[in-house]
């Protein structure tokens, strides 16, 4: 694999086994998760850039690999974003650019499933970044690993929330979130492996295709629920607004009834 300079690759076994179609089927535990996690100047990519890229590759609940880089954002770095994540504008003076890291950790990914936490802002930035550089962006399936929480984690009973480092300490992760992409990576890689043991565990769900359709139905049904919490007191608000509307109602209709 050609990496940029800077780039951290720690490769163990590393296997092209492409997600398609045919292998929907495919057991989860078979499969493999490459968890990405990016740090950014700001919080949408029409205005901001990325300063750090970290990829962990896990099979089943084995790390097989890990990618990491600093990434010279071509901009500064706001002074709210370096107190967050520690990373300042010295020290991405001799980090490579993004369009010579992102080729490296598109090969580093390929074959498997991508997986972040609040996977659409990770996506945004690599994909717009992709569009930037002239990559195409290769399609992956794509697991979120907070939509996962959502459906398996209780909240309160569990977890106040489903934040990474509230995840992260209630697995007790060997790395927790700092903010800085490969140790959040890491954490990320972790709370996955214990969310999809729960769902085998509690859903019996054990492959990919069947992963789709439990997400599926689970977001219908969390949709159906937020529905009927808004409408209830919506019907008790409008109720006497339909009281004081009926006589007028039946003085339209018994116009209408004389014209």
């Amino acid at each position: 694999m050609s990496v940029a300079r800077s780039t951290v690759v720690i490769m163990t076994e590393i296997r092209d086994n492409a997600v398609r179609d045919s292998s929907r089927d495919a057991r989860l535990a078979d499969l493999d998760f490459t968890v990405v996690d990016v740090e950014t100047t700001g919080w949408a990519p029409e205005d901001a850039g990325i300063t750090e890229i970290g990829a962990v590759r896990v099979r089943g609940d084995r790390v097989v690999a890990e990618f990491g880089s600093l990434v010279n954002p071509g901009r500064p770095v706001p002074a709210p974003i370096t107190e967050l994540t520690g990373i300042d504008d010295q020290m991405l003076t001799g980090a490579p650019s993004v369009a010579a890291v992102l080729p490296g950790l598109l090969t580093f990914a390929r074959g498997s499933v991508l997986v972040a936490h609040n996977a659409p802002f990770d996506l945004r930035f690599l994909i717009a970044a992709c569009t930037g550089t002239g990559l195409d962006w290769p399609g992956f399936e794509v697991l979120d690993t907070v939509r996962l929480a959502r459906h398996l984690m209780a909240t309160p009973q569990e977890v106040p929330d489903r934040k990474l480092a509230t995840l992260a300490t209630f697995f007790e992760t060997p790395v927790r979130p700092s903010h800085r992409a490969l140790d959040d990576a890491r954490a990320t890689s972790v709370v996955l492996t214990r969310l999809l043991a729960r769902l085998a565990d509690r859903e019996g769900v054990t492959t990919l295709a069947e992963l789709d359709a439990w997400l599926a139905d689970r977001d219908t049904a969390a949709a159906a629920a937020a529905a009927r919490r808004v409408r209830g007191p919506l019907a008790r608000l409008l109720r006497p607004l339909a009281r004081l509307l009926r006589p007028l109602a039946r003085r339209l209709r018994a116009l209408r009834g004389l014209a």
